[in-house]
């Protein structure tokens, strides 16, 4: 990360308003992670794929981000965050200039830290970090990210709060609200998080609930103004009409020597109502460990596996293998290599180009890249380079 000073000039472009102080700091920063890989069945056809494949280990993203010392231990912050295709130039998260965040706060030393706007809820800032995302990034992913475990939800409107670090334990919580007149209880997302950590060992447990309006509601497309979709593959497409979703999880580290060894379990349910498309819920459970072996100091293995069982409305298993290997070049820029396989069985619902739905055999679809694979396994290998500024 890059340290601006705020001098009369930088002022001048950043401090229109008047407000910056002496105390006050800025910082640029940002990551560019791009690749070349292979995908076998990259789509229904059963075509192979190779090109460029981006955003594996760590989204793309430039930002800003600040403070105030506003005195007595309060302070005034603020965050910008844009995500971004480093292939295209084109931006992610829908578009958003500033998608991944945009949030203004206060926090103070002694009773935490509240702020505003759209930001990552709970699960991603206090559960992921102790899961194989946190190293690998969508290598290692849940297949189509039905639990949020590689963070393709974030929440807008929203008023999130976290605790100063008691002893160890941490604590948040996030409501967003749905900004629509005269329906209430439609459109919000809400959630919460605590963990605790001691020396070598973590754990750390989350909900998130979010939902949409019901009325006037597509089959394909989900619409909460609170939150982001979780429908971005052929896993679990067919339910972007759910009123609601509800996500559990729960995570532990433990750190020994060279080696960190990880474990992780959530319970996703997609609730349906008289709009839906489906008429039972469904659920998705899933169980995922890694190990992590520090060879060198410049060098990092990881192996992940992760399993996924849908029940309910349709009947499904998803195994997933993942490889990992990553090698520092300096403290901002490493190189890496990953690989995946999955095996799928069972039925899925899915989302036909004309609009209806059906259920067909489980088609295999690694981590959250949104490949369909039209067949019961899938292979990935990714080559790619990471900087960080």
């Amino acid at each position: 990360m890059k340290r601006i000073a705020l001098t009369s000039l930088s002022l001048a472009l950043l401090g229109a308003a008047g407000a910056a102080q002496a105390q006050t700091s800025v910082t640029l920063y940002g990551v560019i992670d791009t690749g070349l890989g292979y995908v076998s069945h990259a789509n229904a056809d059963g075509d192979h794929l190779f090109g460029m494949i981006n955003g594996t280990l760590s989204g793309p993203r430039w930002g800003l981000k600040g403070q105030e010392d506003l005195g007595g231990g309060l302070k005034a912050i603020f965050q910008l965050e844009n995500g971004f295709d480093p292939g295209t130039g084109r931006l992610n998260q829908g578009g958003r200039q500033f998608g991944r965040q945009a949030f203004v706060g206060l926090s103070g030393n002694q009773w935490g830290t509240v702020t505003l706007g759209r930001q990552y809820d709970p699960s991603v800032d206090m559960v992921q970090g102790l899961t194989g995302d946190n190293y690998w990034g969508a290598a290692f992913a849940t297949p189509g990210d039905v639990d949020n475990y590689d963070n393709s939800l974030r929440v807008s409107n929203a008023v999130k709060y976290v605790s100063p670090v008691f002893s160890g334990f941490q604590f948040e919580g996030i409501y967003g609200f749905s900004n629509l007149a005269g329906t209430t209880g439609q459109g919000q997302t809400w959630g919460g998080a605590a963990t605790y950590g001691n020396g070598p060992f973590s754990i750390a447990a989350s909900y998130l609930y979010v939902n949409q309006p019901s009325a006037n509601r597509s089959v394909i497309t989900w619409n909460s103004p609170s939150s982001d979709s979780l429908f971005n593959s052929i896993i679990n497409g067919g339910y972007a009409s759910s009123k609601a979703v509800g996500i559990a999880r729960g995570a532990g580290q433990y750190v020994f020597g060279p080696f960190t060894v990880g474990a992780s379990y959530s319970f996703a349910q997609y609730k349906p109502d008289g709009f839906s498309s489906f008429g039972e819920q469904e659920k998705y459970q899933v169980g995922n460990g890694y190990v992590n072996f520090q060879l060198t100091p410049a060098t990092l293995l990881g192996l992940g596996y992760t399993y996924t069982h849908a029940s309910g409305d349709t009947s499904a298993n998803y195994h997933q293998v993942s490889l990992g290997a990553d090698y520092s070049l300096s403290k901002r820029t490493d190189v890496y290599a990953v690989g995946a396989y999955q095996h799928a069985s069972g039925s899925q619902r899915v989302t036909n180009a004309d609009g209806s739905q059906s259920k067909v055999d489980a088609t295999a679809s690694i981590s959250d890249f949104g490949f369909d694979s039209g067949r019961s396994h899938q292979e990935l290998v990714i080559i790619g380079l990471r900087h960080k500024f």
